[in-house]
């Protein structure tokens, strides 16, 4: 059941490829969105499946594939996995709808899409390691060919400085597999939360910092972060969907399974620096944001900040805290995937992302009422207004944070104050005012810049409503992931077994 997530897109990417030639752009954008559409509803109908009472794999797949090399085809689904599976499938599609139906190269441009969408379900799916790493390299291809072939004036730049950081994460993710194998003389890859535990604290430690500073590469996270911005400036609009609302999530996703996962005893100790490390990505996107002209670059520097909550949150491994983690990841695909897809409504409309050259835009008869509307709705939910997803994952990740990093937690929530500010500055110029001259006639916005738009914010709106539908899938996989290796947690670290880990009770809200 789970292969069909990542033989689906992959067959269709071959189909695309042996149309006729010459073939309609058509052709090739109607395949790409049935066969995301396809998969959306599979990996929903997974999630009305899946058994939320049960805190080990389920839909396991497992294979013998390269037995000399002890590497297994196994691939399962759990609490964590669900939901990035489902964002994954969602956001695919809406980045294939958004697309402009006269993109040159179609066949090309689709194919590298659903690659792209097949690297990144391995990833969340594999239980292997070495099957991790492989998939993890997949999705890096596709993406450095959209950048280089579809972006913006700098996309040479941009693209190769992209494929020399990711290429770089990726080998420190091999060395720390390989390192944590051959130490703990294991006789396959397959992912085991028992693998590091004969292994003393220095060599948990020294592994554990490898596979750290791979996965702050991905996030990203000061000072790897310098790709990110350049990187979502060039790319198009659907590229910058993909890289923010999902792409990014295998750096956080790669922390909690990978690291906390594998090293809970060394990952206490390296918790209060990775709490300030946090603080210090937090501050410096929210600052940094804040000097921006480029609304693109703007959002860009946002997702360095919000990525922060997630290592805060992961640092201080509550139960509530890693709860927060997920709603993070999810929240922050489907906020960050809105801003950008408004953010190129706007340039395509005006020609320019300068919020000192755009002025008026919520003008009603002349403007872009609808879009201005919902960016504010977006600088909303980023900013944690209550009633949106974005409130519910920052309320998480502080609650269950701030016994553990009193000072940390604090320092985080000051973050969320200048996201306030600076994604008021953007709507404020951009948005309010007087309509220049030179917008006076804007071309009208089509359904297909509207409907994805409206979809998220809905989404949006519908889980800050009730976070109880998405808590009751993570929530008995991260509890468990946390209680499990208690023993091998600092008391300061883990909550005790006897503790509530359940959702408060403020936000389980019945409809």
């Amino acid at each position: 059941m789970l292969s069909f997530l990542i033989g689906l897109p992959l067959l269709s990417a071959i189909a695309i490829a042996f149309l006729p030639r010459p073939m309609n752009g058509d052709n090739g954008r109607a395949i790409a969105l049935l066969t995301m559409l396809i998969a959306l509803i599979w990996s929903v109908l997974l999630g009305f499946k899946f058994d939320v009472g049960l805190t080990t794999l389920q839909f396991e797949e497992n294979l013998s594939w390269l037995e000399q090399l002890g590497l297994n085809y196994r691939l399962g689904l759990d609490g964590l996995t669900l939901p990035l599976v489902i964002l994954n499938s969602l956001l695919t599609w809406i980045a294939i709808y958004s697309t402009d139906p006269e993109v040159a190269r179609p066949r090309l441009y689709y194919i590298l899409i659903l690659l792209l969408n097949a690297g990144v379900a391995g990833a969340f799916l594999a239980h292997d390691l070495l099957l991790f790493f492989l998939f993890y390299e997949l999705e890096l291809i596709p993406l450095y060919f959209l950048i280089a072939i579809w972006g913006g004036a700098r996309r040479g730049y941009a693209a190769t400085k992209f494929l020399i950081y990711t290429a770089l994460s990726g080998i420190l993710i091999l060395v720390g597999f390989l390192g944590l194998v051959f130490l703990s003389r294991a006789n396959s890859f397959q992912y085991d939360v028992t693998l590091a535990q004969t292994l003393p604290v220095s060599a948990q430690l020294i592994l554990l910092s490898i596979l750290l500073v791979a996965f702050a590469i991905k996030i990203p996270l000061v000072p790897f972060h310098t790709w990110l911005p350049d990187a979502h400036v060039e790319a198009s609009t659907p590229v910058s969907v993909l890289l923010a609302g999902v792409l990014l999530k295998l750096g956080t996703y790669g922390l909690l399974r990978f690291g906390l996962g594998l090293f809970p005893e060394a990952w206490a100790i390296a918790a209060p620096y990775l709490a300030s490390w946090a603080v210090v990505s937090v501050l410096y996107g929210a600052f940094t944001a804040i000097a921006q002209k480029d609304m693109k670059k703007m959002v860009a520097y946002s997702s360095i900040a919000h990525m922060g909550y997630i290592l805060l949150a992961a640092a201080a491994a509550t139960p509530l805290s890693t709860l927060g983690t997920v709603f993070q990841m999810v929240s922050h695909g489907l906020i960050s995937a809105l801003l950008f897809l408004l953010v190129g409504v706007v340039y395509r409309k005006t020609g320019t992302r300068d919020i000192d050259v755009l002025r008026g835009l919520l003008n009603p008869e002349r403007g872009l009422p609808l879009i201005g509307s919902l960016m504010i709705a977006g600088v909303m939910a980023s900013a944690g207004i209550p009633g949106m997803m974005g409130f519910i994952s920052e309320f998480l990740v502080f609650c269950g944070s701030f016994s553990v990093f009193p000072v940390q937690t604090l320092l985080c929530m000051v973050g969320t104050g200048l996201t306030a500010v600076y994604l008021l500055l953007l709507v404020n110029r951009s948005f309010f005012g007087r309509l220049p001259e030179q917008f006076a006639e804007l071309p009208l916005v089509e359904w297909r810049d509207r409907i994805p738009s409206l979809i998220l914010t809905l989404l949006i709106i519908l889980w800050g409503l009730q976070p109880s539908w998405l808590a009751h899938w993570s929530e008995p996989t991260l509890t468990a992931l946390l209680v499990g290796q208690g023993e091998l947690a600092t008391p300061a670290l883990i909550v005790p077994i006897d503790a509530p880990t359940h959702l408060p009770a403020a936000l389980e809200l019945n409809p």
